[in-house]
């Protein structure tokens, strides 16, 4: 089996760190761990992580000599013999004013490609599976569902002083959100309850930069941006929040969710995309437009923040990254004729 499949490491080898860099940072470690003789991890010079990765991954990569390349950040070489890929949502067809026009013009070029060439779809939630189906026309039978998860540095005794020292937040409470400033995390319908937090005492904090290719809502200025966070002080950063809240209006997964559980804080989300599906019971569900329900969801968390630690810390524990490679090993696994491990 030596070097059956080559893992495209373009996304692991990105600063930024959103759920698409996660997956790909974890599989690339943990695949390799799993059969030393099965995986090799392809990555590109620092210089071609992002845009100009495009051509290194369409061109250079599927020259690159193995029986099948895993994907799995979205994309794939269309030229290569035998993919599978990950996909993780399809929001820029779903909702194409959310990103710039050369970037959906890609995606609309690109996606229904790699899904048609890929020997197998994976994703990490039912709801970003229907959105395929729909979206790309792909057969229900070709997409494996496979959760992401957040690693064990996200607890509740992570060293929350180190991350406010680092980072000179307020001496006070704060609420935290995570993720890159887009159109679809909704971050504008912050601002008044981060007005009325204010009054409080009660900060709001944004952390997490701009991508290029993504239209960005408008500033809120009442919630204060952090941009980029360390990825080492991430983990202080959630366990110091008195509650998270994540009001996007479309997600695949949702990984910020769930490292807030993980790290004992409650959990506000929007009742839209693949959330619901990913912190069942575990978080506040509130209408991603009302801002009145969001700021009484924070209130109450706040007040009360027992029950959901609990919860969120059950349902966080139910997900690890090493099931996810396991399952990602298995759907390669019975696409290579391998033995099952």
């Amino acid at each position: 089996m030596a070097g059956t499949v080559l893992i495209n490491a373009r996304a692991a080898m990105r600063p930024e760190l959103g759920g698409v860099e996660r997956w790909a940072r974890e599989l690339s470690a943990r695949l390799p761990a799993l059969r030393p003789d099965a995986y090799r991890v392809a990555r590109p010079p620092q210089a071609m992580v992002h845009r100009a990765g495009h051509l290194w991954e369409q061109t250079i990569l599927p020259l690159r000599r193995s029986e099948l390349v895993l994907c799995p950040a979205n994309l794939a070489p269309l030229a290569a013999r035998r993919s599978v890929v990950v996909i993780h949502d399809v929001a820029p067809l779903r909702e194409p004013a959310w990103y710039s026009p050369a970037y959906v013009r890609w995606q609309r070029f690109v996606l229904p490609r790699i899904a048609r060439n890929a020997a197998r779809i994976i994703t990490p939630s039912s709801f970003a599976q229907h959105e395929i189906q729909e979206l790309l026309g792909v057969a229900a039978d070709r997409i494996a569902v496979v959760p992401g998860a957040c690693d064990n540095r996200f607890s509740p005794t992570a060293d929350a002083g180190a991350a406010r020292s680092a980072l000179q937040l307020p001496a006070g409470p704060y609420v935290l959100t995570v993720g890159s400033r887009t159109a679809r995390k909704n971050l504008a319908v912050l601002e008044a309850p981060a007005r009325e937090l204010g009054l409080q005492g009660i900060a709001v904090l944004a952390a997490g930069g701009d991508r290029p290719q993504f239209r960005t809502a408008s500033g809120a200025s009442a919630v204060r941006e952090l941009g980029l966070v360390p990825d080492e002080l991430l983990p202080g950063l959630y366990a110091g929040a008195s509650a998270f809240v994540l009001p996007s209006l479309y997600e695949g997964f949702g990984l910020t969710a769930l490292e807030a559980m993980a790290s004992g804080v409650p959990v506000i989300a929007a009742d839209a995309g693949s959330l619901p599906e990913v912190c069942g019971d575990a978080a506040q569900l509130v209408e991603p437009h009302d801002a009145e329900a969001i700021l009484a969801a924070i209130v109450s968390a706040i007040a009360q923040p027992e029950p959901w630690r609990a919860a969120g810390l059950a349902r966080s524990a139910a997900f690890s990254w090493e099931a996810t490679a396991a399952a990602v090993d298995a759907e390669l696994a019975a696409l290579l004729g391998w033995p099952t491990l």
